[in-house]
């Protein structure tokens, strides 16, 4: 049973940084991709970065370019999103997610497995 766990989501100010961490166990990731997905109050759940497990090809939303660092250590089975610069719009519950094969999509339908989100809010 695949299990994705997020941390490291708080408040911060407008500029400054923080690092989500995504613990994931159950099975072999290797030939899994891996996204962040993010959703504020009243909005749909959008798109952030995403990367493959095996060779860490990644894919970013265009709000995001930049400023934001999706990566992974295969020892510790664990992908990060560092997060810098960040804005009171970057202001959301931030999920992880997990999908079969290494094709990076940029929608949620295309994930199979996510955890269960850290709030992460940047005051102005």
């Amino acid at each position: 049973q695949v299990q994705l766990v997020e941390s490291g989501g708080g408040l911060v100010q407008a500029g400054g940084s923080l690092r989500l961490s995504c613990a994931a166990s159950g099975r072999t990731f290797s030939s899994y991709a891996m996204g962040w997905f993010r959703q504020a109050p009243g909005k749909e759940r959008a798109f952030v970065a995403a990367l493959t497990w095996s060779d860490s090809s990644t894919y970013y939303a265009d709000s995001v370019k930049g400023r934001f660092t999706i990566s992974r250590d295969n020892a510790k089975n664990t992908v990060y999103l560092q997060m810098n610069s960040l804005k009171p719009e970057d202001t959301a519950v931030y999920y992880c997610a997990a999908k079969r094969g290494m094709i990076l999509y940029g929608t949620p339908d295309r994930y199979n497995y996510w955890g269960q989100g850290t709030q992460v809010t940047v005051s102005s």
